[in-house]
């Protein structure tokens, strides 16, 4: 089984970016994350309570069960297929579940279409969709710039992070990589509320970034033909460990800059700059799409001599 993850993983990655999701599907049964998304809050509410010690160790308490429920999942799969060889077809596919190539594409297109018709507040909205940030008064080099940066962090947690964990520890590994990356999402903020329930799924997914954002920024640097030198200097910049690593190689791709101030929920936070240039703009935007499908094809590439020498 071991031996037949690098083939497993080209099949997933290429079905995935040939057709992703169907909506058809999505509007019966959801998606795997959503159902994540769900288990996650169900237990915020119902967990994150008392005092900050209490809600640290409800938080890690929450996070391991909800690990070894979708590790448990993958481990099913994964049996079911090894006895049934027909299944292999259901791990693939489940698995190509788990991976966002073609949904990034789709979202970040829905954002630079407006922007490059002038359409700031259509813009505006379609970015709220895929960052965190306030965008009501983004301008549209804001608009791009936040789109930029979503291409190229997305890029490793929803594409290189997961790739990489099933190559390690197979479906398993992929849908608790899934799992952590959702949780950090949606609970491991800085926030009164989420500071120490949510520590543990922050700390996690650090962990489970640490190899692949560093993956990531290497790719979008071949990918792009320049950036090395950027993402050396500046990636240690970001706030978080891993996400300026695939962000500065972007910046050093386009030759734009990136990050800077920003606010959430109304409150202002600085963010040291990334790169050097001018702002990203929707031509910045365009041709951030082509550096991350070359990537994704140069990620094609690597997983596809791996299997050959299988």
């Amino acid at each position: 089984m071991i031996s037949e993850r690098p083939l497993q993983l080209a099949l997933i990655l290429l079905i995935e970016a040939a057709v992703g999701y169907p909506d058809a599907v999505y509007r019966r049964v959801r998606h795997p994350v959503v159902w994540m998304g769900r288990a996650i809050a169900a237990l915020d509410r119902s967990w994150n309570k008392g005092c900050e010690a209490v809600r640290r160790i409800a938080g890690v308490a929450a996070l391991a069960a909800l690990v070894g429920v979708a590790g448990v999942c993958g481990w099913a799969l994964e049996r079911f297929a090894l006895a049934w060889e027909p299944a292999t077809l259901v791990l693939i596919l489940a698995g190509a579940t788990m991976l966002a190539q073609r949904s990034l594409h789709e979202h970040v297109s829905a954002v630079l279409r407006p922007l490059e018709s002038g359409d700031l507040p259509a813009a505006r909205e379609a970015v709220a969709r895929i960052v965190g940030r306030d965008t009501h008064e983004l301008d549209s080099e804001g608009v791009a710039t936040a789109a930029v940066e979503s291409v190229a962090e997305s890029f490793c947690d929803g594409i290189v992070a997961p790739a990489f964990w099933f190559l390690v520890a197979g479906l398993p590994g992929l849908f608790v990589c899934k799992l952590i990356n959702t949780a950090d999402s949606m609970i491991g903020h800085k926030d009164a509320q989420h500071r120490a329930f949510g520590w543990a799924a922050a700390r996690a997914d650090d962990l489970m970034n640490l190899v692949p954002a560093r993956l990531a920024g290497l790719l979008i640097c071949v990918a792009g033909a320049r950036g090395f030198r950027v993402m050396l200097r500046d990636a240690h910049r970001h706030a978080s460990p891993n996400a300026g690593w695939p962000e500065a190689a972007m910046a050093g791709a386009l030759r734009r800059q990136l990050s800077g101030s920003v606010s959430y929920d109304g409150v202002p936070a600085h963010r040291p700059l990334l790169g050097e240039g001018s702002r990203p703009d929707a031509e910045s935007l365009r041709s951030a799409l082509r550096v991350y499908w070359r990537a994704c094809v140069l990620l094609w590439v690597a997983v596809g001599a791996l299997a050959w020498l299988h």
